[in-house]
């Protein structure tokens, strides 16, 4: 069991960096090869993340279903596909991963290790912009994962996510771990520290209501949310 849970964290840990290094670095690239254009480096951040979502789904989604999120872990614990224990060991994991990532990301393009991010982002329009990010995340994530049809899993989420950049006021963060490590980065990806908080509530609000929502919409028995993964 402990071999187990190790190679779950690590595979949490792994992925979680590789996708903030994916995000943050394009963000980064994005912005210097832009020229200023912010809709051309949104796209380039956009295209990039969409992609390494698939990538890093179907590499780790066999060992730890690929969660990447804290939202994804703890809406997976309320339904009972994981235990509360191993969902706080996934979040543990998936900060630091994420905190990590950042890291490489700013080392890769010769900045600051840390720096803070001073980039606005807040108020209620966002908020709402996030809450509906991370609703309809998690109802892809569920809508699919009852149809009995996990392999599109990766696809799925990723085309979400990649829409969702576009059509919410936030650019879709949907993703506390995300949050909290995009703040130490002062990039194009980047949000203030002071902003960070009241995304993550809206993340965490929107994650568990399209969850009680699917729970009554789709009712099935206990399951592990996006990749079947080893007990």
């Amino acid at each position: 069991m402990k071999a187990n849970i190790s190679r779950k964290l690590v595979s949490e840990f792994l992925g979680t960096a590789m996708l903030l290094a994916a995000v943050v670095g394009s963000g980064i690239m994005a912005e210097r090869l832009s020229a200023g254009n912010n809709g051309i480096a949104l796209l380039a951040n956009t295209i990039a993340t969409g992609s390494s979502l698939v990538a890093l789904i179907l590499t780790f989604g066999p060992i730890s279903g690929a969660h990447f999120n804290p939202v994804v872990s703890i809406c997976d614990a309320f339904q009972g596909g994981i235990s509360i224990r191993e969902a706080s060991l996934y979040l543990a994991a998936q900060i630091a991963g994420a905190v990590t990532g950042v890291i490489v990301a700013n080392a890769m393009f010769d900045l600051p290790l840390f720096f803070t991010s001073t980039k606005v982002r807040t108020g209620s329009s966002q908020w709402l912009g996030e809450f509906v990010a991370t609703f309809g995340l998690m109802a892809v994530i569920w809508g699919v994962t009852r149809s009995q049809r996990p392999i599109v899993v990766p696809f799925a989420v990723a085309a979400y996510i990649s829409a969702a950049y576009w059509f919410t006021s936030s650019t879709s963060f949907a993703n506390p771990a995300v949050t909290i490590a995009r703040s130490l980065s002062d990039t194009f990806a980047g949000i203030r520290p002071a902003d960070a908080p009241a995304f993550i509530v809206a993340q965490f609000a929107g994650g568990i209501a399209a969850t009680f929502l699917f729970r009554w919409l789709i009712p099935l028995e206990p399951q592990k949310v996006l990749m079947p993964h080893e007990e």
